[in-house]
């Protein structure tokens, strides 16, 4: 059976078709596509004209592609920016009229779940708890859970591109707007801290998205592993995250363009997407990073092959 999945992510739109069979599971078409859903408005709650086209230009290439492969099942989900627009049902009405293809909104929760199963099949998780962080350019998840089950889960309004909004950071970023970047975070995570508390995560399990351009940066500036295509899950070292991130922070849009490995669709972002991460990895004294290469739409197909 071939089955395709789409995630309409904030930043980035994404597709992933497979084929399977009771035994496996071969990856026939992987596409993510850059859309930026929130540009402009995505803290006044709706989608702009350019973005609104965008992710109707994308979905139309999608369906090209799912009609290639003879797609049987197609899943679609939207996240954050389209659950907080006004327009958000507008924009899934046109997909649906152009398309046919039927997307579902889902609310945080289901999002965090979503990304626990993906990251579950893509990761050698173990019976201690791990602390799974999946940043969103609206939304972020935080996970607390090991193989078996999820202890705790929360999804956040503080997404990258939401807070990249909101502070509009000189460049490079000054040491004044992260200490307020700090403040907002601690005072917007405060649910996470008595959670983290009580389960005790031994790592933090980055899931996808700004998590793979650390890999693919440590890989361009320092050598390390590259990203490829049948591996999910790898392990990152302390040290290498603590110069790439520092490296990113201090630097300006232009230098960041000069980062090895860095693609351009996170040349903006990624600053508050390290911030975030050094935020969790410090407050909670965390030392083991592991990356996962799967995360909503692989947890999607996850959930559909269990149930079918």
């Amino acid at each position: 059976m071939r089955v395709a999945v789409i995630d309409c992510g904030t930043n980035t739109f994404n597709l992933l078709i497979v084929e399977t069979n009771a035994n496996e599971r071969k990856k026939l078409f992987n596409s993510r596509t850059p859309v930026k859903l929130g540009e402009g408005s995505i803290n006044k709650g709706f989608i702009g004209a350019g973005p609104f086209t965008r992710a109707i230009e994308a979905i139309d290439a999608f369906s090209s592609a799912i009609k290639e492969y003879q797609v049987e099942k197609t899943l679609a989900f939207a996240t954050s920016a389209v659950r907080d627009a006004a327009n958000g049902r507008e924009l899934v009405d046109t997909i649906f009229s152009r398309t046919g293809i039927a997307v579902q909104v889902i609310d945080g929760a289901k999002e965090a779940m979503l990304i626990y199963l993906g990251v579950r099949d893509a990761v050698n998780m173990s019976d201690s708890p791990s602390l799974i962080m999946d940043i969103g350019g609206g939304s972020t998840e935080f996970i607390i859970a090991s193989k078996q089950q999820i202890f705790w889960k929360q999804s956040f309004n503080i997404g990258a591109a939401r807070l990249l909004e909101m502070f509009k950071p000189s460049n490079p970023i000054t040491s004044t707007e992260i200490t307020l970047i700090i403040q907002f975070l601690t005072h917007q995570l405060a649910a996470l801290f008595p959670a983290v508390a009580r389960y005790n995560p031994t790592e933090l399990l980055g899931s996808s998205g700004a998590f793979d351009s650390v890999i693919e940066m440590i890989h361009g500036e320092l050598g390390g592993e590259p990203l490829q295509s049948e591996k999910t899950e790898y392990h990152v070292k302390p040290e290498n995250y603590t110069f790439i991130s520092q490296k990113v922070i201090a630097s300006t849009l232009e230098e960041r363009r000069k980062i090895k490995g860095l693609v351009p669709m996170r040349f903006d972002m990624i600053v508050i997407s390290c911030l975030m991460m050094n935020f969790v990895l410090d407050k909670f004294s965390l030392n083991r990073i592991r990356v996962s290469t799967y995360s909503l739409k692989e947890g999607a197909l996850a959930e559909f092959l269990m149930s079918h």
